[in-house]
């Protein structure tokens, strides 16, 4: 039975910049919260009692959003590598927090999915599988990890290709048996794409693909989180979505999947299409934004017009 699970959320988030300047790419906000919230409480409905944060990058910004955890009803433990150790060395690094020894379940910290994690579970142990893999359809595979399939059983990896073979990618989420974990050494940098993988199928160990069309996105830059924004909040039956004690003038237009944060506030006449506005943040009158990020706090110029632009957000 799969309940403990590892959450990779250590990267830098270098395409995501300026928003990963100051926060961690998967603690950009996705409708008001982390998206590593997202990600937890989607593996707490599942049945997963445990989770293991495998940190890096501004490690400490994590902890006080978390703590144990005990606020989402799942107990939350944090792995912090010192430098970073690639995707197979940071499992190995946070299975060592993990308090049971069995099978784990693998998320990478920024994709958002609507796959069953309980269907990808009763799929590994039917097929007695050492690896598991969550596998999706693209129409064009060349900027994703492509795997070949033999009926369920994966035959090869391939990375990013000009001419892929296929467009069945690696969508990020894998269960691993824990002597698969084991098997990792300690302390170094592995990447399981690139080694573990592909050591695994050369010693004929049992990895099988778990093919789900369900909506699956790759979070890496920012028109991404807009998309993802927007998509969410089209699921509400809703074109816009705003957070508590936010104010919109009666003369403002906010539309196209906009998220306007906490406590924020649009003035009269101002146009915000498909954009996210921080808590706090005033938008002047007569300003048009679109997809435009605003950082919390922020206060945007009366007649200010941006397209695609950032603001409020600087370095440490």
């Amino acid at each position: 039975m799969v309940t403990s699970a590892i959450l990779l959320v250590g990267g830098m988030g270098t395409r995501m910049q300026p928003l990963t300047y100051a926060t961690p790419k998967p603690m950009l906000p996705l409708l008001g919260r982390p998206i590593t919230e997202h990600q937890i409480m989607k593996a707490k409905a599942a049945g997963i009692t445990e989770i293991v944060l495998a940190t890096s990058y501004l490690s400490d910004i994590f902890t006080p959003n978390f703590g144990n955890g005990e606020k989402f009803g799942i107990k939350i433990s944090y792995a912090v590598e010192k430098s970073a150790l690639g995707t197979g060395g940071a499992i190995r690094n946070a299975a060592e927090l993990l308090t049971n020894d069995g099978p784990v379940m693998i998320f990478n910290g920024d994709v958002l999915s609507r796959h069953s994690l309980e269907s990808q579970i009763a799929f590994h142990e039917a097929h007695d599988a050492d690896v598991t893999l969550y596998l999706t359809e693209v129409e064009d595979a060349r900027a994703f990890g492509v795997v070949e399939l033999d009926g369920d059983r994966i035959t090869s990896f391939n990375e990013k290709m000009e001419t892929p073979p296929t467009n069945i990618i690696n969508a990020g989420c894998y269960i691993f048996n824990r002597s698969v974990i084991d098997a990792i050494p300690t302390e170094t940098i592995v990447s399981v794409e690139r080694e573990t993988f592909p050591a695994l199928l050369a010693q004929k160990s049992k990895l099988v693909g778990f093919v789900d069309s369900n909506y699956w996105l790759d979070i890496g830059n920012p028109g991404a989180l807009l998309r993802a924004t927007r998509d969410l909040i089209e699921e509400t039956g809703y074109s816009m979505m705003q957070g508590k004690g936010s104010q919109i003038d009666p003369s403002a237009v906010v539309d196209l999947g906009s998220y306007i944060g906490q406590g924020a506030r649009i003035a009269a006449g101002a146009k915000i299409h498909q954009c996210v506005i921080g808590d706090g943040a005033v938008i002047e009158r007569d300003a048009d934004l679109t997809r435009t990020f605003v950082a919390a706090g922020h206060h945007v110029a009366e007649k200010t017009v941006a397209t695609d632009e950032f603001f409020g957000f600087s370095s440490l």
